[in-house]
């Protein structure tokens, strides 16, 4: 058996061949998954009813069943809880603003790197997520779009998990959904998000891509850091820096540091001054994220006045840096809220809306 969904066109044509069938029909079965959104083999009313019985004996589609989506009061945010054939959890969700479509998907269920401020990796780790299981995840949350003549427009791998300590199927994933042939999405428009795995982004480096790459810094030393990111005992911030600079000088791509705002833990504006050496010099933006609040979890976010003093010290130094406007938080759709949770209202949208014509 084979995961439709992990496979290029050049993958299901020798597959096809194989099994006794023309080239073409990949080419077709293509159209209908990656081009219209359509999961269900029934569906595809061009292809012979004698192959669409054989297929399923060889090709597994869709492996992700829709739970539930929750949405935001704005609706501007959308959370998809998926369950995975062996009935484990992950969600994804859809931001959406302006003219932009971002899904934020998952790569784990669960997450190694247990960061002190996030539900993710609350419960632990469980596994890798298959190729297949992060494509779907686009490719389901955009064919519900299509339903409103909207498409993805952007990709970030922000969602449960650390991305590269799946590297393989996240590495793949990329390639798919960048294929010309299949979604053919701009490397550009992709971005990767790391609490600092630095085999993971020097291996990235050297992949020939254009991806965006965002450090989950969070904190202006390696001190502090280590009380938030557990992860960064094994590896030191000088050695994260170095990595990072590597990937932007290969890629020529700009770099952002990612920095949650901790009332009483990273907020103070000597955090922000040693900040601004740490990153004195680099082409870089820093993403500041006030805190949002996780179930069981005594962490704050701290006030306005605090997060604009601390802006101010940047800005002062002339670090380039964003304040990111929360989307999803009433939802637990934020960063850092995701989880492995079945809880909540009832499924708004079965997974035979996604999947038909």
């Amino acid at each position: 058996m084979h995961d439709f969904c992990e496979l290029n066109f050049s993958e299901l044509s020798s597959l096809m061949t194989e099994h006794g069938e023309k080239e073409f029909h990949a080419r077709q079965l293509i159209e209908w998954v990656w081009g219209k959104g359509v999961f269900s083999f029934d569906s595809m009313s061009n292809v012979s009813k004698a192959l669409r019985a054989k297929l399923p004996a060889f090709l597994k589609l869709p492996l992700l069943q829709l739970v539930r989506i929750q949405e935001s009061d704005d609706l501007e945010t959308f959370k998809f809880l998926w369950r995975l054939p062996d009935s484990s959890l992950v969600e994804s969700v859809l931001i959406c603003s302006g003219a932009r479509r971002t899904v934020c998907v998952s790569s784990q269920v669960g997450c190694p790197a247990k960061c002190a401020f996030c539900a993710s990796g609350k419960e632990g780790f469980v596994r890798n997520l298959h190729t297949a299981e992060i494509v779907e995840q686009v490719l389901q949350i955009d064919a519900w779009l299509k339903q409103k003549g909207e498409t993805v427009s952007h990709i970030v791998y922000m969602g449960m998990g650390e991305p590269l300590k799946n590297y393989n199927s996240v590495l793949k994933s990329i390639r798919l959904l960048t294929d010309p042939e299949l979604f053919n999405i701009s490397e550009r428009r992709i971005t990767v998000s790391t609490v600092g795995i630095v085999e993971g982004i020097r291996r990235l480096a050297d992949e020939d891509l254009k991806v965006s790459l965002v450090l989950s810094l969070h904190a202006p030393n390696q001190k502090i850091r280590t009380k938030i990111i557990p992860y960064a005992r094994k590896y030191p911030l000088d050695e994260i820096l170095s990595a990072m600079d590597l990937y932007a000088k290969k890629t020529k791509r700009d770099i952002t540091f990612e920095y949650i705002l901790i009332a009483g833990i990273n907020d103070h504006p000597d955090h922000a001054h040693e900040l601004a050496h740490l990153l004195h010099g680099k082409q870089c933006t820093v993403n500041l994220i006030p805190y949002n609040p996780v179930i069981g979890l005594r962490l704050k976010r701290p006030d306005k006045k605090t997060i604009k003093h601390f802006r101010s010290v940047l800005f002062g130094s002339r670090i380039v840096n964003t304040c990111r406007y929360t989307k999803g938080d009433d939802i637990a759709a934020a960063c850092g809220q995701l989880a492995m949770q079945e809880g909540g209202p009832k499924a708004e949208t079965a997974l035979v809306q996604i999947g038909s014509d």
